[in-house]
């Protein structure tokens, strides 16, 4: 590591802890030769998980979509956005458990859908509604029957 000041290369590190999410390090260090501190993160680097589309199409797996896309079920209802990111964070977990570099993105829907069930019964109908396109109200009322048992 490099001090950010004077380019020295030797460093000591002074303190190291881990990130709430334990998804990084953060370390102090102090350079050796200008004496000063300054902090560093350390992450482990991922392979990107792709997204297969309905259509075929690949993408890279967007977390911020991802919580755009359940944050319009939650608005106006009483979820928290820390909820909210604690769902993003479960699924993004899911995800990586699974050890594939790619995932269908029905997948993806069915693990939101799962996880707004047991959320909030409104947000799991409208992000339902949007994700299973529902066509008529007949589809409407077959997914709310299924909700309901």
């Amino acid at each position: 590591m490099r001090c950010p000041y004077c380019g020295n290369k030797k460093d000591s590190v002074i303190d190291s802890r881990m990130s709430r999410n334990a998804s990084n390090v953060r370390r102090r260090r102090e350079c050796l030769k200008c004496k000063r501190r300054f902090t560093t993160y350390e992450y482990v680097e991922l392979i990107p998980l792709m997204v297969r589309k309905k259509d075929g199409r690949r993408e890279a797996f967007d977390r911020e979509k991802l919580m755009n896309g359940i944050l319009v079920a939650c608005e106006k209802r009483p979820v928290s956005m820390k909820r909210a990111e604690k769902l993003v964070d479960e699924i993004e977990r899911q995800l990586e458990k699974k050890h594939e570099k790619e995932v269908a993105s029905k997948e993806i829907g069915e693990l939101v859908m799962k996880g707004l069930h047991s959320i909030d019964e409104i947000a799991y109908v409208r992000f339902a509604s949007v994700y299973r396109q529902f066509r008529d109200v007949g589809q409407f009322m077959k997914e709310l029957k299924t909700f309901l048992r």
